[in-house]
């Protein structure tokens, strides 16, 4: 039975979106619900976002990444990757500093606001005639 010692886990959340993300120490590979980054998210700036956190810490070619993703579309799943990548990166090292400095490890409130009703979305409203 082969024992990884070096497996960092961190949560990540944006809007509806959920990522698990384990980090093992590899090449940089990125793999999401067991697809590879580049196809999951289908843009290369979605995949770009989400790995900064490793460029803030000089780990780029350090760690593997495999994430579970739930919930959102694939803007969000890309923040919650950030999200996750950046918390696990905590166990990792002593990176707090510059991930805090960055704005990685604080989750991101915004969310999609609720229909009201009487409206035909959250806020928009029916066309007014005076007449």
């Amino acid at each position: 039975m082969a024992t990884n010692d070096a497996i960092y886990t961190g949560t990540g959340r944006r809007k509806n979106a959920i990522m698990r993300v384990r980090l093992v120490p590899g090449s940089g590979k990125v793999t999401v619900n067991g697809r590879d980054g580049k196809e999951y998210f289908g843009r290369d700036a979605l995949l770009e976002y989400a790995i900064t956190p490793f460029k803030i810490t000089d780990t780029v070619d350090h760690f593997d990444v495999i994430a579970l993703a739930t919930g959102g579309g694939t803007s969000g799943q890309a923040g919650a990757l950030r999200h996750g990548i950046s918390r696990a990166l905590l166990e990792a090292g002593d990176y707090r500093e510059e991930l805090k400095k960055a704005g990685y490890l604080t989750r991101d409130p915004r969310m999609v606001e609720r229909k009201k009703y009487g409206l035909k979305k959250a806020r928009k409203r029916p066309q007014f005639s005076k007449r």
